[in-house]
């Protein structure tokens, strides 16, 4: 017990101590009531403490030693708070701060702080430096800042301000740094914003600001940098701006803004960077231009800008950024661009340029990076497009070049990724694959070439995708060392007339998808091919391949498309394949396979055109095996006949009798029917019917076309059902596309099991999902960072599906999160894909078909809605990133930073700074980003988009 009184006396003595040490030092008394209301889940603040024992000689503060501390020559006054980058969080009260009168310095940025800012902070007269960016402060920005007379910066950079931008900063005449960038600010920005006197830094970009800019701005004689970007503005860009003499830096990116670029701003010649890219200006760009001999970078890309590139651009000589595309721009690209000494990108792809590139393209300059795909260029590559030996992407796809490679490209080490597709180039493949040790990516695709594929291509030790389809005079025989590649994913040379037999796959352990396709090759089908155990895709047809199928292909886990028709090939079709848990597609038509289709769900929900031209192949789904025949014997043949005839008479008897009285019934609509597509077992139009009420009634059915109900077959499989109701004519349209609906067959696809109808109305049968779908589930899987990316990859494959694998294209027209299914396994299905357009078929009052010679008004409907498509994916991405936070957001997500964005997103995942899923989470947002794009030609592509998203290595990434 004496020992317990010790120790209890011993603590009371301390804390007297203690206390009256704080007592006389109030700089660390507050100091540690911040610390007790802070969040400090990594003990940054351990180290904010009073040893026992320890006294305050001379006044001296003892916080002076604390970390993110900083106190006067003599430690009798705390003068700067840096408590930046400490992974602290919470709300402050701001009562602390009354103390600290002297402080010149505080900084809380790159924290978690929430809630409002304390207002406290504005009584902090001597503060020449505030800065709270990167936190999640919100509300307004509080009133009284104007009393903070002395300061010179003010950074609010990303946080969750909203409200109106505070008149009353304009008063801080000392400012030289105002960044109120990444918030929720609204409404106009104050013409006072332009009075300041020594502002130097100006950003407001990425708010929600609205009205004109106000040409006040054109006041500030001091600026060198001005961010007002990603906003959304009206009007057109003030010509006052041209008066802004000190300005360097000026960036009004996607900020809404019209008309012409002012002639006024040719008077900035201190600009070095100018970025004016994705609004919607129009007219030409300014000649005069070129007095801004200091300019080093200019986007004018993804506007609306017409006329040719200026001759006077010649003047540029520091120029190193030249981005124009995506504009309405045509003429010829000037010979003065290959004269500009700096020039390291130029972008001009998307507009309508012609002519020749510039003869002397490169030699002048170290070329980076050139994209001119998409124009109407002719002529050959520039000889010295790589002189400058930092070449490192050369994009000229889509133009009607000419002539050979360029030799310099042959010997272009800095290469990493080259497309020329779709031109008129021819010859020879000159490129030396043993002098391009980074190439990764060559697409030669739709082009004239001849000579072979060069036998050294196997050297390019990085290459990931090679594609030379559609070079119908290219001939030669695959090289040997091909698939020993160790990074090659993709190898295409569909319709190339190339011979000879397939090298073996000894060594192919990245490869996912082949193509040869149109070919003359030639010996047996490749049973080596099961090493490539990453295979995806392989597409043999239109060969002269012989022999078995090798069933060595039922053990690629992976393998999703498997195409052998038009091929040679005989014997039996291996069970095995059966057994593949990833096969979707699966075409051995029109070769001399014979025997019974294996007894196999997979196999056997292929349709009868995955087996067609095969005399000697039988069983579902083609025609029943002869089997009786061998039983009668073929004396028995004219009995068998005899039989067949009478039964075959019995059962239209018996069919014509029921359909007869169930037409009766059924009144004007006419007789039901049945199209079974995959996996349904066969019963009857009045079992499907007689499902839709438990009291058996045919009359009980789902009451509004398009809404779904549930049914219990007689079989007792629970399906979902949709009604469709049309015009008796419209009959044979809508039943056609409805069969093309039934036949894209996709993991990623719900699918539609049948369809049951008369001539007035129909209902089509789904699988059903009893896990709910994509927006009841999200809120589930906030930190499954991995279930997230398979969940967005899959909609992307089945999109894809849709859009490029089914010919003509087939649009979703109604993808949102409610209507993606989920599996037991977490796999999406899109559901109610092309019903909207089934729909629109069903009501149209113009006879049109679906074989691909739509009206133009269905050819542009269908345009529009696959644009929508990818907009709507883009919307999902972020809507699964930021947990249902953010739904419907392409518009917000276009006005805000990139950086702002992936900051929240990260923030939404509870992903700290230092984790890896931070790179792979901004991947993802910037494919959502291009897929939001506000002008339709500019969003990616799904095949792009999956490209992208497919080349991410996530870490834990579920199958």
């Amino acid at each position: 017990m004496d020992v317990f009184h010790g120790l209890y006396f011993s603590f009371l003595f301390v804390s007297t101590i203690i206390a009256m040490v704080l007592a006389s030092d109030p700089y660390s008394e507050a100091l540690l009531s911040l610390k007790s209301e802070v969040v400090d889940d990594y003990n940054s603040l351990d180290d904010w403490l009073v040893p026992p024992g320890s006294g305050n000689p001379l006044g001296k503060v003892i916080a002076c030693s604390w970390s993110g501390v900083k106190c006067n020559n003599n430690s009798t006054i705390v003068i700067a708070l840096d408590l930046s980058m400490k992974n602290l969080g919470g709300a402050l009260s701001g009562k602390q701060f009354g103390v600290f009168t002297e402080l010149v310095d505080l900084n809380i940025s790159y924290n978690s702080f929430f809630s409002q800012l304390p207002v406290e902070i504005f009584n902090l007269t001597n503060l020449a430096s505030l800065d709270i960016s990167r936190n999640n402060f919100s509300g307004q920005l509080p009133s009284g800042i104007s009393g903070l007379r002395n300061l010179v910066v003010l950074d609010a950079f990303s946080n969750s301000f909203e409200g109106l931008l505070p008149i009353e900063i304009s008063q801080l005449q000392h400012l030289k740094i105002l960044n109120l960038a990444g918030s929720y600010f609204n409404g106009p920005i104050p013409p006072q914003y332009g009075s300041f006197k020594s502002l130097e830094f100006l950003h407001l970009a990425g708010n929600f600001l609205g009205g004109s800019i106000p040409p006040e701005l054109g006041q500030l004689k001091t600026v060198t940098h001005m961010e007002i970007g990603y906003n959304s503005y009206q009007g057109s860009i003030p010509w006052q701006l041209g008066n802004m003499s000190e300005i360097q830096y000026l960036d009004i990116a996607g900020a809404n803004l019209s008309g012409s670029i002012p002639m006024q701003l040719s008077n900035l010649t201190k600009l070095q960077s100018l970025f004016l890219f994705r609004n919607h200006l129009t007219g030409q760009i300014p000649r005069e231009f070129s007095r801004i001999r200091n300019l080093i970078s200019l986007d004018l890309s993804d506007n609306q800008i017409s006329g040719a590139i200026p001759e006077s651009f010649a003047e540029l000589k520091n120029l190193r950024l030249l981005s124009l595309m995506y504009n309405e721009m045509n003429g010829t690209v000037p010979e003065a661009i290959a004269a500009l000494p700096s020039l390291d990108t130029l972008f001009i792809w998307n507009n309508f340029f012609s002519g020749s590139l510039p003869l002397h393209l490169g030699r002048n300059s170290k070329l980076r990076w050139v994209d001119v795909s998409t124009n109407n260029l002719i002529g050959t590559i520039p000889p010295d497009i790589c002189a400058g030996g930092v070449l490192f992407k050369l994009i000229l796809f889509s133009n009607s070049f000419t002539g050979s490679l360029s030799p310099s490209l042959s010997n272009c080490s800095s290469l990493v990724r080259l497309r020329l597709e779709d031109n008129s180039f021819s010859g020879d493949i000159l490129l030396n694959f043993s002098n391009l040790p980074h190439i990764a990516y060559i697409d030669l695709s739709r082009n004239k070439f001849t000579g072979g594929i060069p036998v050294d291509v196997s050297k390019a030790s990085k290459l990931e995708y090679f594609n030379v389809s559609n070079n119908p005079e290219l001939g030669g025989i695959i090289p040997a060392q091909t698939w020993s590649l160790p990074l090659l994913q993709n190898f295409s040379a569909s319709a190339c007339n190339i011979s000879g037999n397939i090298p073996p796959f000894n060594s192919c352990k990245s490869i996912s998808a082949i193509e040869v396709h149109t070919n003359n090759l030639s010996g047996n089908a490749p049973d080596s091919v099961s090493n490539c155990h990453a295979l995806e895709r392989l597409d043999l047809s239109n060969n002269k391949f012989t022999g078995n199928i090798p069933e060595e292909l039922a053990s690629l886990p992976d393998l999703e498309f498997l195409d052998l028709s038009h091929n040679n090939l005989c014997g039996q079709i291996p069970s095995k394949l059966g057994s593949s848990s990833s096969l979707l597609v699966l075409n051995v038509s029109f070769n001399d396979i014979s025997g019974t289709i294996p007894a196999n769900k997979v196999l056997r929900s292929m349709g009868g055109s995955a087996y067609v031209g095969n005399p000697k192949l039988c069983g579902p789904p083609l025609g029943p095996c002869a089997s009786s025949m061998v039983i009668l014997g073929s004396k028995g043949t004219g009995k068998l006949i005899l039989v067949l005839l009478l039964c075959a008479g019995i059962v239209m008897f018996i069919v014509a009798s029921v359909l007869g009285i169930f037409y009766i019934r059924r009144g004007s609509g006419g007789q039901w029917k049945m199209i079974s597509f995959i996996g349904l077992p066969r019963f009857t139009t009045d079992d499907v019917l007689r499902s839709f009420n438990p009291t058996h009634s045919k009359e009980a059915m789902p009451q509004l076309p398009g809404s779904l109900c549930k049914a219990v077959l007689p079989t007792g499989i629970t399906v979902s059902v949709k009604k469709v109701e049309w015009e008796a004519k419209r009959m044979e349209a809508v039943s056609e596309f409805i069969r093309r609906m039934g036949n894209a067959r996709h993991k990623n696809l719900i699918r539609l099991l049948g369809f049951c109808y008369n001539k007035r109305m129909g209902y089509l049968l789904y699988d059903h999902f009893p896990n709910g779908n994509l927006s009841e589930n999200l809120i589930r899987m906030k930190r499954d960072c991995a279930a997230k990316y398979q969940i967005v990859i899959g909609i992307a494959k089945g999109l894809c599906f849709l859009h490029h694998d089914c010919y003509p294209a087939i649009p979703h027209g109604d993808l949102k999160s409610s209507n993606v299914l989920l599996d037991d396994n977490m796999e999406p299905h899109l559901t109610e894909f092309a019903f909207k357009y089934l729909v629109w078929l069903a009501n149209c009052s113009s006879p049109a078909t679906i074989h691909g010679r739509e009206t133009g008004e269905f050819n542009s409907t269908i345009k529009e809605e696959l644009y929508n498509d990818i907009y709507s994916f883009g919307e999902m991405i972020v809507e699964i990133l930021t947990n249902g936070r953010l739904k419907n957001a392409g518009g917000s997500i276009q006005s805000k930073p990139r950086e702002i964005l992936w900051r929240e997103i990260c923030s939404d995942n509870e992903v700290g700074s230092t984790n890896s899923l931070q790179e792979e989470i901004k991947v993802v947002l910037d494919v959502a980003l291009l897929c939001t794009r506000s002008r339709p030609s500019q969003r990616l592509s799904m095949q792009e988009a999956l490209k992208l998203l497919s080349a991410m290595k996530p870490t834990k990434k579920i199958r």
